[in-house]
């Protein structure tokens, strides 16, 4: 893949709890319990495009129940920061169940700091994009994430 730099500043989201073991704006939690793009010798920050995608990787991470607490963080990408794509065409098997080669690929973008942000297909929703960020990339300390806000739940959401 192509290591590009961002031309206008993006916007990306992510979910959390404030008051929980793991800050909003941290990657420990992807070493406790590792996605579909890591490792748990690769930690990274796990984001998406849209405020709506977050809600909804966050319901399917979930036990499906309303989620306690829970807050969102903008997270400004700002122009001139590396950044690599991975289509849902240009990876072959990144939906497969076991991971394997998202994971490979994820584990081996993070090592390299190839870029700060990895931009990937959303298994959940997949018209839309997975925004990963490197916390070892030298680009890192460029971010600089929104106060936290709480989510609002709409409790038809859970059943």
């Amino acid at each position: 893949m192509t290591i590009r730099k961002l031309r206008r500043q993006r916007v990306c989201y992510r979910i959390g709890d404030p008051d929980g073991e793991y800050p909003i704006f941290d990657a420990r939690g992807s070493v406790r319990a590792p996605g579909r793009w890591n490792d748990a010798d690769s930690p990274v920050i796990y984001a998406a495009d849209t405020y709506s995608g977050a809600m909804l990787e966050k319901l399917a991470h979930g036990s499906g129940e309303l989620p306690a607490n829970q807050h969102f963080i903008e997270i400004p990408l700002p122009a001139g920061i590396s950044y690599e794509v991975v289509t849902k065409d240009s990876l072959r098997r990144w939906q497969s169940a076991d991971c394997t080669v998202p994971k490979q690929y994820g584990a081996d973008w993070v090592r390299q700091k190839r870029s700060l942000v990895l931009f990937v297909p959303s298994y959940v929703a997949r018209m839309e994009e997975n925004v990963l960020i490197n916390p070892a990339h030298p680009q890192f300390p460029t971010l600089e994430p929104s106060r936290e806000t709480p989510v609002w739940w709409d409790e038809r959401l859970f059943p």
